[in-house]
């Protein structure tokens, strides 16, 4: 977290906080756009949060039952008591807020909350969300015992910092199986958007995936417009250009990254330039070793061919030849029944297997799979098999 701002980002972060802070305490209408929410998942949910609710999109379809999940930007908490519903008793649901206002409304109705759900799993915590390690309510007592009023105390402060990241973060590595988060990145400084990436890569699992709702433009927005605080704060001018923001999450390692909502219509223009909502859903887990065990894939079509995030690139109908780590993830969302899955005849053991390069897009001969020496030949089947008819 760095202590000195430029004048433009102080106005920025101030008019941020300050008319959220207001919207904790009366309805803002500018602040969202309208949102289409399960009614079943509001019953529970008092007046006071769902009133006071600004967002663009509602990613939490993306959750599933058991798990631990992370809203990023969590306001007034409504997103939070919705997954929490989703996951049921045995998830966990962590909301993270750096406004005090909005914590105060989201925590006030926690226990009237969970006393109508029967359990208890939503966790409200004061942090900043292009900084989960640093635990702000943490932070606040150090300040409080060891006050900064000089240069030595303010190098001192960094110091504690440092070490409540390392020893009490905020959200821990690789512990949250879906981060959550509606109409909240586009408010965090441009200079700051890199590590708010990192940060949702590095407390997912592996195998997790991020599912995001934020306004986007369709062109770039020019820095005078960024620098009004009325249209940043208003969920505008920070909004990511459409490109830019998928290219931020290829670029913190994410894979199978794709825009599952688009708002047709734009939501507001302002000098000719179009803003929308749009829900992204992005995995984690393509890191790792690549290892020859004799396995290949069959992209099914309909496209001619197709390029993953790795670069590996699948010829609609021919046998392409994977490493084991990417053989595994092509079976898994989102590619399910997007390719077939073809194993060698003789298996190689996991401990067996040799370095793949996977680069050179090879395709693998049939005779690789069932091996060189096999010259089975078979009857024509008698009857017919659960696949299908007969010839």
């Amino acid at each position: 977290m760095k202590t000195v701002l430029s004048s433009e980002n102080q106005v920025a972060e101030s008019s941020v906080y300050q008319r959220y802070a207001a919207a904790a305490q009366a309805v803002e209408p500018a602040l969202c756009c309208p949102v289409e929410y399960s009614t079943d998942l509001l019953n529970v949910i008092p007046q006071e949060i769902i009133e006071r609710d600004y967002g663009c999109g509602d990613p939490t379809p993306y959750v599933r039952a058991g798990e631990t999940v992370l809203d990023l930007g969590s306001g007034g908490g409504k997103l939070c008591y919705i997954a929490a519903q989703v996951v049921g008793p045995q998830g966990r649901i962590i909301g993270v807020d750096c406004n005090r206002e909005m914590l105060g409304l989201a925590r006030k109705h926690a226990p009237a909350v969970a006393e109508q759900l029967g359990y208890a799993n939503v966790d409200f915590r004061y942090g900043l969300i292009q900084d989960l390690a640093l635990d702000l309510d943490q932070l606040a007592g150090e300040l409080s015992q060891h006050p900064v009023n000089n240069p030595a105390g303010y190098l001192a402060l960094r110091h504690t910092e440092e070490r409540l990241r390392r020893e009490h973060p905020l959200v821990a590595d690789d512990s949250v199986d879906c981060v959550l988060s509606n109409c909240v990145l586009n408010l965090v400084r441009q200079q700051d958007r890199r590590q708010l990436f990192a940060e949702i890569f590095r407390v997912l699992r592996h195998g997790g995936r991020a599912a995001i709702s934020d306004i986007v433009s369709d062109e770039s927005v020019p820095e005078r417009l960024q620098q009004d605080p009325e249209l940043w704060s208003g969920c505008i001018t920070g909004a990511f250009r459409e490109d830019e923001f998928l290219k931020a999450f290829e670029d913190a390692g994410f894979h199978g990254i794709e825009i599952v909502k688009r708002q047709s219509e734009p939501w507001r223009t302002v000098e000719g330039i179009e803003f929308r909502s749009v829900t992204v859903v992005a995995h984690k887990g393509k890191q790792g070793p690549c290892l020859e065990r004799g396995q290949a894939v069959s992209y099914r079509g309909p496209f001619k061919q197709v390029q993953d995030d790795d670069g590996h690139t699948y010829f609609r109908g021919e046998r392409m030849a994977v490493c084991d780590k990417t053989f595994n993830l092509l079976q898994q969302e989102p590619y399910t029944n997007m390719f077939d899955a073809i194993e060698p005849r003789n298996v190689v053991p996991l401990e067996d297997a040799k370095p793949l390069d996977c680069r050179r897009n090879a395709r693998r001969h049939p005779r690789e799979t069932k091996g060189l020496e096999y010259d089975a030949t078979t009857d024509a089947m008698n009857g017919c098999n659960d696949e299908g008819p007969c010839c």
